[in-house]
């Protein structure tokens, strides 16, 4: 059996989440919600309030979330996958402006995520 010394069971949970969600998610989303019903999972996830490219040095306000978006990936376990995405704003202090990250997470026309679009596009050309 392979074991790993000092290997907590929130790493373990952290690990697992990490490989069933796309790569670099966890990054910026802290994971909220998970339910599991008749249409299959909801991955209910938070964008975190870390400062925007390039807004490192600004002073910065959130303002909350924009509306929550709900974004196709792959099948988990045969059952399909809902990303229900809420995506922070905030105002730059100095300037009253109101910015949010910009975000390349859904395949352009599609309401689905750009790994699962890319997927699906190498299967039906």
């Amino acid at each position: 059996m392979f074991t790993q010394p000092n290997i907590t069971l929130q790493d373990t949970y952290q690990t697992l989440v990490r490989l069933l969600l796309p790569e670099g998610l966890l990054d910026y989303f802290e994971l909220t919600k998970v339910t599991r019903g008749d249409q299959g999972f909801q991955i209910s996830l938070e964008e975190k309030n870390l400062p925007p490219f390039g807004y490192e040095q600004q002073q910065l306000e959130s303002k909350g979330f924009l509306p929550e978006v709900s974004i196709q990936d792959f099948p988990i376990r045969g059952q399909k996958v809902a990303l229900c995405i809420k995506r922070r704003k905030w105002e730059v202090k100095s300037t009253g402006e109101n910015i949010t990250r910009d975000w390349n997470l859904v395949q352009k026309g599609a309401r689905m995520t750009t790994e699962f679009g890319t997927f699906l596009k190498g299967i039906f050309g």
